[in-house]
C-alpha cells in the first residue's frame, strides 16, 4: 500500500483496498456498521477543550504504572485512544503517528502515550511490530469510559462476529465488547484538556498538525505567563 502524506489518505487507500478484496456483503456491513456509529453518536459525553482531568493510572506495556501526574510532570500530554493490536485501522494509524506526531511533540517537551483497553500482555505486539518510540498503554477501558467514548458494535455486527466465532472480549483480554472510540486529547501541566478530537467512524481519525498546533498553542500560552 502506497505511504501518503495525511492519515485521511493513508485510511482511504486501506478502504479502497477493502473494496476490491472484500466480498460486497463483508464490505457493506463493515460501512455500514460505522455509519450507525455516527449517526448514533453523542458528542455531548466526550471530553471536550476546557474539562479538568482527574488522576488515573495505565499499565504500561513494558512493565510499570503511568501517572497522569507523572507524565505531566515532564510536559504537556497527548493521549492516542486507539482499539487494539491487531486492528488494521490501527496499525496504519500509529505509525503515521510515529512518523508525523510523535517528533514534533518529543521538541515541544510533550509527552505522547498510545492507549487501548487490550491487557498488556496482548496489546505489547503492537509496539514491538513498529518499533514505537512512544509509550503504549493499557487502560481497562477505565479512562475510555471517564471520557466517554465507549461504543459497543450493534447486534447485527455482533451476531456476525459470534458467527465467525469471534468476539472481542477475547482479543482485548477483558470479555465485554467495549471499544474506544478513536481519539486524541492534549492535556495541559494543569490538568486541563486543550484539544480532543473523538471519531466514531474508526477510519476517521486526528491529523497530526492540529495536535502539534494545539500543543504549540500550549507551550505559547505557558511561556507568556
Amino acid at each position: 500500500m502506497a505511504q501518503h502524506h495525511s492519515l485521511r489518505a493513508r485510511l482511504a487507500a486501506l478502504h479502497e483496498e477493502r473494496k476490491r478484496t472484500w466480498e460486497p456483503a463483508a464490505l457493506q456491513a463493515n460501512i455500514d456498521q460505522r455509519q450507525r456509529l455516527v449517526d448514533q453518536a453523542d458528542p455531548s459525553r466526550w471530553v471536550k477543550a476546557g474539562d479538568v482531568v482527574a488522576e488515573f493510572e495505565l499499565r504500561e506495556v513494558d512493565g510499570g504504572t503511568l501517572t497522569l501526574d507523572g507524565l505531566l510532570g515532564r510536559g504537556p500530554l497527548v493521549l492516542v485512544f486507539f482499539r487494539f493490536a491487531g486492528c488494521p485501522a490501527c496499525n496504519i494509524a500509529l505509525p503515521y503517528y510515529q512518523e508525523r506526531l510523535a517528533p514534533g511533540l518529543a521538541a515541544l517537551g510533550a509527552q505522547l502515550v498510545a492507549v487501548s483497553p487490550q491487557v498488556p500482555e496482548k496489546l505489547v505486539e503492537i509496539k514491538r511490530r513498529h518499533g514505537f518510540d512512544f509509550r503504549v498503554a493499557s487502560d481497562g477501558n477505565a479512562l475510555g469510559r471517564r471520557f466517554g467514548i465507549l461504543y459497543e458494535p450493534d447486534e447485527a455486527a455482533k451476531a456476525a462476529a459470534r458467527a465467525k466465532g469471534s468476539f472481542i472480549g477475547d482479543t482485548t483480554g477483558l470479555g465485554t465488547w467495549e471499544l474506544p472510540q478513536p481519539a486524541v486529547v492534549v492535556i495541559g501541566q494543569d490538568r486541563v484538556v486543550r484539544f480532543a478530537e473523538v471519531s466514531p467512524d474508526w477510519l476517521v481519525r486526528a491529523e497530526a498538525e492540529p495536535v502539534l498546533e494545539a500543543v504549540r498553542n500550549l507551550q505559547a500560552r505557558a511561556a507568556a505567563e
